[in-house]
């Protein structure tokens, strides 16, 4: 049975040890984080300092928290008072533990015993145990922000798991810039207690999250992480980055989290076994883990190619055919027949479809639906969006505009650029195949008419084209696993 963790990421109420009113100091922050983003719950704070922090009461010790007001614990004070602590909060109704504080197996044999001890009590009370020397969970759909950095993240179907915290941070960051949202996230240090399978397992069960994403430095048991695993796989994604993939990286690993890295080999086996989806880097897992989260899984490899001008065409046919798990597809003949009808005769006639500025008013709209409805494509990259609104956006800027009858052009590039992008996520709902949409106007004009619009779809706008193919290839490559287990 998967743990409950529920506690954890949706508590009636949270308690955060070692709160001063420093606001460098890890209680002040949580606090902080707690109070500012929407967490409905009571929020308790516990410090040596009388009065009020943040506006806040300071309890003088946690026998002070009324019975069962809280059902999660933040711990932000030093390895001597934490076992006690434990104890007591137990006493009032905490039923798990977030341990913020370092100093445990990470720090050596002194830290290892008490990190030991930990478990112990932990387990004697049957308390959910996180961490400890981790960064803390969040929880956007229920406005919980128990963590102490920024940022915190807009609510959408990710949920993290890390042995990192600042992977947790980095994929935050991501989604903030992409808007596409995370569930749940947790920094889960050292593990001593609750580890990234177990993390996984419930997020398997959370009706909040549709695919995992995690970071690994090191497992302890291996042969039972890739048992559990390759059951949850069955039912959600999971995206892993691996660390100590190297000899340097694995030392690093050891002195970061106390982390053992496994054999990488044995480790890349055991995640194509398991069907886990693994990235090469923190960029592409969580591209990847936003392309599960937003995309439908492709019945197949056959890739078409929309673009508006060919060379951008060129390269991603490129990156298409290189790719083991996705086909560039030929060009059906009925397909190329009614493309024929809507473009003027320079077109491409093959694949990628290069509309070869041909374009009008309606044939982008029309040309997704009608290639993404057809039963030969599985899944469709449009390139060359976003042109329309980069000219509206130098107008602007211009020293003619308004006037000479430029608003009505500026307006209508706008428009465009925005039915474009909402062509593509209804092409996507409508026939239930991925559609990606790639331009480097992600990074460079974020602003972009078409960029928002498909932020607003709640899809995610690839900074290029290799990025899309990558993220596509690993959506059909773990399409393809469950297809032939099911």
């Amino acid at each position: 049975m998967p743990r409950d963790l529920s506690s954890l990421f949706e508590p009636r109420g949270v308690v955060v040890t070692g709160v001063s009113s420093h606001p460098g100091k890890f209680g002040f922050v949580t606090l902080h984080n707690l109070l500012s983003c929407g967490y409905q719950g009571e929020v308790f704070a516990v410090g040596r300092e009388n009065g009020t922090v943040l506006d806040q009461p300071v309890l003088a010790s946690i026998e002070m928290l009324p019975d069962g007001a809280a059902e999660l614990l933040v711990v932000c004070t030093p390895v001597s008072a934490n076992e006690e602590i434990l104890r007591a909060a137990a006493a009032r109704g905490v039923r798990a533990v977030f341990v913020a504080a370092g100093g445990y197996s990470e720090a050596g044999d002194e830290g290892a015993a008490a990190e030991a001890r930990l478990v112990d009590v932990a387990n004697e009370l049957d308390l959910v145990l996180a961490g400890p020397n981790g960064q803390g969970i969040t929880s956007p759909p229920v406005g919980l922000c128990a963590q102490i950095v920024a940022p915190f993240p807009p609510p959408g179907r990710i949920g993290v798991a890390s042995q990192s915290g600042n992977f947790v941070s980095a994929f935050q960051n991501y989604s903030k810039q992409t808007e596409v949202g995370i569930s749940r996230s947790v920094s889960a240090g050292n593990a001593a207690a609750t580890g990234i399978a177990d993390y996984l397992e419930w997020f398997a069960d959370d009706p909040q999250t549709t695919v995992g994403l995690c970071y690994l430095e090191g497992l302890t048991a291996g042969r039972e992480f890739f048992e559990r695993v390759r059951e949850i796989t069955m039912r959600m994604p999971v995206v892993v980055v691996k660390g100590g993939a190297t000899s340097g990286g694995q030392l690093a690993a050891a002195s970061h989290t106390g982390a053992l890295a496994s054999n990488d080999r044995i480790f890349d086996g055991m995640a194509q076994q398991a069907g886990m989806v693994r990235a090469t880097n923190i960029e592409s897992a969580f591209e990847a883990a936003a392309t599960f989260a937003t995309q439908p899984l492709p019945s197949g490899s056959g890739v078409l190619i929309l673009t508006t001008a060919g060379g951008w065409g060129v390269v991603t046919a490129d990156a298409v055919t290189a790719h083991r798990d996705l086909t560039l597809v030929p060009l059906p003949d009925d397909l190329l027949t009614a493309i024929d009808k809507m473009l003027p005769p320079r077109w491409s006639r093959n694949n990628p479809v290069d509309l070869a500025a041909g374009e009008t008013r309606d044939t982008i709209p029309e040309l997704l639906d009608m290639v993404a409805g057809h039963p030969d494509i599985d899944s469709v990259v449009q390139l060359g969006l976003g042109i329309q609104g980069n000219t509206a956006a130098m107008t602007r800027r211009g020293p003619f505009y308004p006037g000479h009858g430029l608003e009505r052009i500026v307006g209508f590039h706008d428009r465009q650029e925005r039915r474009y992008a909402q062509a593509a996520a209804a092409a996507s709902i409508n026939h239930q195949k991925p559609v990606l949409v790639a331009s480097e106007l992600a990074v460079t004009q974020p602003d972009n008419p078409m960029v928002a619009a498909v932020r607003e779809t709640d899809r995610l706008c690839y900074s290029s084209a290799d990025r899309a193919v990558t993220a596509l290839g690993l959506l059909a490559r773990y399409a393809a696993w469950r297809r032939a287990r099911l």
